[in-house]
């Protein structure tokens, strides 16, 4: 019985090494069909997307994933011999390898160490089938990490010009900080004029800094020609791929964001959006489908379509779906557009039949969540039923909240000052006690000008004091995001200005689940920075869990 699932696991093993000298995407698919990664259904969108874009030859080949194949050979031999028998203290032995040693040599010690003292069978791998350099790929702990983190832009190329005015800013920064450190006090007009010329030299520092991190959604527009024409074969569908616009530069943290819902979207159109081509010729279209991926700007938004002319969306459908998950009622009227919006509800599908392309029970929710609440943007849909449909994303350009210099409220409650980022911001009110309604679940709602919101009491979130009892001596400031708006209670707004957030040296959201970002450097001060976005999503979630 040894000697048969050694052999089998061999074969296995020849297979993966193979990879190293010229894989090709359908070797690729044989190895991960017979270890059965293909087969696996995680949770997580990200998870899904990361084995996607490896089965579809996205991902390229490197050592850490052979190494992690070899890895699951060993792991799926272990369990044939724990089925025969033939590992009867596995489950003692490998709690006695984890005490052994904590250095990065575990992995490699562990086998020998098992088969010393518990005389449990290891095979190892013939060196007739282990090339000598795959024996080196038995990587340590920290090399395996290494290989499981996501793929991120890791380097960006910049023009020599714009490097030049980065150093040429720096230099007028320290020769007026110079100016302004040796001058006389007594020369007030003096050193007015070079605060005034010091904030000038920061900003377009900020602005040459910004442009610096702006790359190309080339990046990754490029690999999406080898997913849809791999997807496209898979299908047996003909597909036509267009991509405009790939020029167009975002800020680096957009763009590696931007490639799960593409990918997912894609996937959608190229699996259940396009017609095979029997249904094309009997609705006198041509056997080509076409798919078309669009990019561009107006203002300070980015847009990005994911267009295709297959059968489109049936409001007709969606909207019985929704009746029947109890979206909606019956009696309840939409128009076709605020129908198809249901689509992008968590769980909700309309496909007949789930495939191993798209449909894997990650939904266009998780493009969703993507979209609205890390990049604070919107989708849209557009279907002519029989023509085809259009996902509309719509980004906006501003950088994240959660790092560099950003606009933001300088707020105090009680002795303590906050900081909220202002791009969160909607506007600042004065309630009054009769603005405010208390709801029988202990929930408050205040009411602005006609527009009911939630309120939170910020001091409530931090364990801090309010100085003000009474409603008219303190602020709400307004606050929205993505869909959800709500006015968060203040002391007081003491101004507005440009603030540094930095996060914090130590794992502190680890450790306490608190609302806060880091620190915002101020020059007098610091303070700590809101996590507006997460202290509006724990308030939903605390409500929905109470309902």
């Amino acid at each position: 019985m040894k000697d048969s699932i050694s052999q089998c696991i061999e074969s296995f093993e020849a297979a993966i090494l193979s990879l190293e000298d010229s894989p090709s995407p359908d070797q690729l698919k044989d190895v991960l069909e017979v270890l059965g990664i293909s087969h696996l259904k995680p949770p997580s969108a990200q998870v899904i997307a990361l084995l996607d874009m490896l089965a579809d030859g996205i991902t390229p080949i490197n050592e850490g994933i052979i190494t992690s194949l070899l890895g699951l050979c060993e792991a799926q031999k272990r369990f044939l011999y724990s089925m025969a028998g033939l590992l009867e203290e596995g489950v003692a032995a490998i709690e006695k390898a984890k005490e052994i040693s904590a250095t990065e040599t575990v992995a490699e010690e562990v086998p020998s160490q098992m088969a010393v003292d518990h005389d449990i069978p290891v095979e190892p791998v013939p060196d007739d089938v282990v090339k000598p350099e795959a024996k080196e790929k038995t990587a340590p702990q920290a090399q395996k990490a290494e290989a499981m983190k996501p793929q991120s832009i890791s380097s960006i190329r910049v023009a020599t010009d714009r490097l030049d005015r980065v150093i040429e800013l720096v230099g007028k920064l320290m020769v007026t900080y110079a100016v302004i450190s040796q001058g006389n006090t007594d020369s007030s007009n003096k050193t007015s004029a070079s605060l005034v010329e010091l904030d000038k030299v920061i900003g377009n520092l900020q602005k040459e800094v910004d442009a610096i991190r702006l790359v190309p959604l080339k990046q990754i527009f490029m690999p999406m020609h080898r997913l849809v024409k791999s997807l496209s074969q898979k299908v047996s569908k003909k597909v036509k791929f267009t991509v405009i616009g790939e020029d167009l530069a975002l800020d680096k943290s957009i763009v590696e964001m931007l490639n799960e819902p593409l990918v997912h979207l894609l996937r959608n159109a190229v699996d259940h959006g396009l017609e095979d081509a029997d249904e094309r010729r009997e609705a006198a279209k041509d056997d080509q489908g076409a798919i078309d991926l669009i990019a561009y700007r107006k203002g300070e938004v980015a847009y990005i379509e994911v267009v295709d002319d297959g059968r489109g969306l049936n409001p007709e459908k969606i909207r019985n779906k929704a009746i029947e998950k109890d979206l909606m009622k019956e009696s309840e009227e939409f128009t076709d557009k605020e129908i198809l919006q249901f689509v992008l509800r968590s769980g909700f599908s309309t496909a007949e039949k789930i495939t191993d392309v798209s449909g894997r029970g990650v939904g266009m929710d998780a493009v969703l969540n993507v979209i609205k609440n890390q990049l604070d943007g919107d989708i849209e849909i557009e279907s002519e039923l029989g023509k085809g449909a259009k996902f509309i994303i719509s980004i906006p350009l501003s950088r994240s909240a959660n790092e560099g210099i950003v606009e933001a409220l300088v707020c105090r409650i009680g002795t303590e000052t906050f900081i909220i980022p202002s791009r969160d911001v909607v506007e600042i009110y004065v309630p009054t006690d009769k603005d405010v309604v208390h709801l029988p679940d202990g929930r408050e709602t205040v009411d602005v000008r006609g527009e009911v919101y939630s309120l939170l009491r910020l001091a409530d979130y931090l364990d801090v004091q309010h100085e003000f009892d009474e409603m008219g001596f303190a602020q709400a400031v307004v606050v929205r995001v993505g869909e959800i708006k709500a006015a968060i209670l203040v002391d007081e707004v003491l101004k507005q200005q440009q603030v540094v957030i930095t996060g914090f040296t130590v794992p502190v959201q680890e450790i306490f689940d608190i609302p806060i970002l880091g620190y915002g450097m101020m020059g007098e001060s610091d303070a700590m920075v809101v996590d507006t976005e997460g202290l509006i999503q724990n308030f939903a979630v605390a409500n929905v869990a109470a309902l």
